[in-house]
């Protein structure tokens, strides 16, 4: 019965918003502001770190008299705008004079001369709730890197707006990568708080050590509620239709395929101009904030308006959708040159391209991953905090 229990806990099923009153970890200055008195803290954030009414979580803790002493900003830095994958220089940031330690650029992991002086890190971000979100593999190296200098690290949790499902293939340890790092379904179904814990607890760090973690979880919040995001999590995840279609386009970057960057829709389409006559809708990447230089940039790309699908109907589906890309890849008349390496490291196994590539359904693919996520659901379990 438990087996059974947990199989439709995992499976597609539709989630239904529960009326609740969500409180961020963030947000609960009591229970961690204690905690930083008197200690010069780290504070591992971005522009999604935000808590009740707007403000920065920074200006709270400057305001609440913490001493903050350095900043550490993942992709996209400090304020969120920088374009995906473009590395981001270590400096200062203009509005509060604090120095800011950059882990997307040289340095992807804190180094002990960058924790120096630090007694404590907060860890504060928003994340999606997929594999490949490099959000979750900052968090990774800072709880190893404070695990190996002996830093206690307080995370303040946040809800998963793709938490009420889990999909897709486990990661394969020979595919591990900076979008890739633990062996989960691309779609995990669990928010950060909750994997650091089962990052800790399966010992996933470097030769096994542990960080001393203290999770702050949100208030009123479960797996089958309905979150929406305050803020953009990304410079091309502009709302929530994106972030829910995010799952299933996202493998799109590991191919000759644009999926609309560089348009006012990233991740609510898809083209190609070799689709010419095959899908009416079109539109034309030009350089834009958050995308300075699109895949396909001036070229006119036809495709699918994924926009005309509503957030309900993704939720309702609560599960990746591969009839997007299956249907791509048969109209596509070039198909050596389809798939790029990129391809095989956001699914995390090699074997999603050798079915496509065969003619497999998307049933047949779906199969090859079912008994490895039943088994990541089981593993799960005792992590969950928000059942």
């Amino acid at each position: 019965m438990k087996r059974l229990l947990l199989t439709l806990l995992c499976s597609a099923l539709a989630a239904l918003p529960l009326p609740a009153q969500i409180t961020v970890g963030a947000a609960q200055f009591d229970a961690y502001i204690p905690m930083l008195q008197g200690k010069r803290v780290g504070v591992t954030a971005n522009h999604t770190s935000i808590v009740d009414g707007g403000a920065h979580l920074i200006d709270e803790l400057l305001q609440r008299g913490v001493q903050v002493a350095r900043i550490y900003a993942p992709e996209h830095g400090f304020r969120g705008t920088a374009d995906a994958g473009a590395h981001i220089r270590t400096g200062k940031d203009e509005a509060t004079g604090l120095a800011v330690v950059s882990l997307y650029g040289k340095t992807r992991k804190p180094t002990p001369e960058q924790l120096r002086g630090i007694d404590c890190m907060v860890f504060d971000m928003q994340d999606v709730g997929l594999r490949f979100f490099t959000y979750l593999s900052t968090l990774h190296y800072v709880m190893e890197a404070c695990a190996e200098q002996g830093i206690p690290l307080i995370l303040l949790d946040r809800p998963n707006p793709n938490g009420f499902y889990v999909d897709g293939p486990v990661l394969q340890p020979e595919h591990r990568s900076f979008v890739g790092m633990h062996p989960i379904p691309v779609v995990h179904g669990m928010t950060l708080g909750e994997l650091a814990n089962m990052i800790n607890g399966e010992r996933w760090l470097n030769a096994g050590i542990q960080c001393r973690l203290t999770v702050i979880p949100c208030l009123g919040y479960t797996h089958r509620t309905l979150y929406e995001l305050p803020v953009q999590p990304s410079p091309n995840l502009p709302n929530m239709q994106a972030v829910y279609l995010y799952a299933s386009l996202c493998f799109f970057e590991g191919t000759a395929v644009s999926l609309g960057r560089g348009t006012a829709f990233p991740f609510q389409t898809f083209g190609h101009p070799a689709f010419k006559g095959a899908y009416r809708f079109s539109f034309v990447p030009k350089p834009t904030a958050g995308a300075a230089d699109p895949p396909l940039k001036g070229d006119t790309c036809y495709g699918i308006d994924l926009r005309r699908f509503p957030p309900t109907t993704l939720t309702a589906d609560g599960r990746l959708r591969l009839e997007w890309l299956l249907d791509a890849y048969r109209r596509f008349d070039r198909k050596d040159r389809f798939f790029t390496p990129y391809f095989s490291k956001l699914w995390g196994t090699a074997h999603i391209q050798t079915l496509i590539v065969q003619g497999a359904t998307e049933a047949e693919i779906r199969a090859c991953w079912a008994d490895d996520v039943r088994a990541f659901c089981l593993k799960r379990e005792k992590y969950l905090r928000y059942k």
